[in-house]
């Protein structure tokens, strides 16, 4: 069971984070920003040409190809999890890092650059200029999952 719900999550986030990303580049100016729930999330747009914090925005095709690498290891993992019992947490990990990889990687190979659309409206300055995307997120979420279930995976 936990194996077609990863399969749909992967594809959820994957679908979920492109859509957003899409309205993010219909609807917002770059530089413009929207506060929503009291200040507390803003929505902005930013192209991200590098990897976390642009990163190595001036080498874009290693970024690419890392991203590409690393997306495919993960990937591998998460289908050779499919023949082992126990590793629910561990495929649900997985699927979540996933949705979000492939939709950041898709991003980099089709539009060059990664789409950014929603930062937190927190005092620290410096936590307030990081711009995120769902997938983002779900990466470092799905990382997490990954590790604590890769204890109990048999």
């Amino acid at each position: 069971m936990t194996r077609a719900i990863s399969l749909g999550l992967a594809a959820g986030i994957f679908a979920g984070d492109q859509w957003l990303k899409n309205r993010a580049e219909e609807c917002l100016r770059e530089g413009e920003t929207l506060s929503w729930c009291g200040g507390r999330l803003l929505i902005r747009k930013l192209h991200n040409s590098g990897m976390m914090l642009n990163l190595g925005e001036s080498r874009r095709k290693l970024v690419a190809l890392l991203s590409v690498i690393l997306t495919g290891a993960a990937a591998a993992i998460f289908l050779v999890s499919f023949g082992q019992k126990g590793c629910g947490l561990l495929r649900l990990g997985l699927g979540t890092l996933l949705g979000g990889a492939f939709s950041n990687t898709y991003d980099r190979l089709k539009r060059k650059y990664v789409v950014d659309y929603f930062s937190f409206g927190v005092k620290w300055k410096n936590l307030r200029r990081v711009v995120f995307n769902l997938a983002d997120l779900c990466v470092m979420i799905g990382a997490v999952l990954t590790v604590l279930g890769s204890q109990t995976c048999q």
